[in-house]
């Protein structure tokens, strides 16, 4: 009997580079889904290709959550 627990295999993952992550994350969240869609499935895998393509060209640059949430939060309390 093996001594794997869940604590382990996510310990492992984090380690594992930021695109291997992605890939596990994915395929974890695919296997709650029980209605998969296939066409729906490709195009999201297409458009997630895409968008790495974009950031490892240096097309576009991703912004930091913090700074996102901070703008978030400066434009919900604009008004007040």
């Amino acid at each position: 009997m093996s001594n794997i627990t869940v604590e382990g295999i996510i310990e492992q993952a984090l380690q594992r580079p930021e695109k291997e992550r992605a890939l596990i994350a994915e395929k974890l969240i695919s296997s709650l889904d029980s209605t998969n869609d296939k066409d729906v499935e490709l195009a999201w895998q297409d458009e997630i290709e895409k968008r790495l393509r974009e950031i490892d060209s240096g097309i576009v640059q991703c912004i930091p959550w913090e700074d996102v949430r901070d703008q978030l939060y400066k434009n919900a309390h604009a008004g007040n």
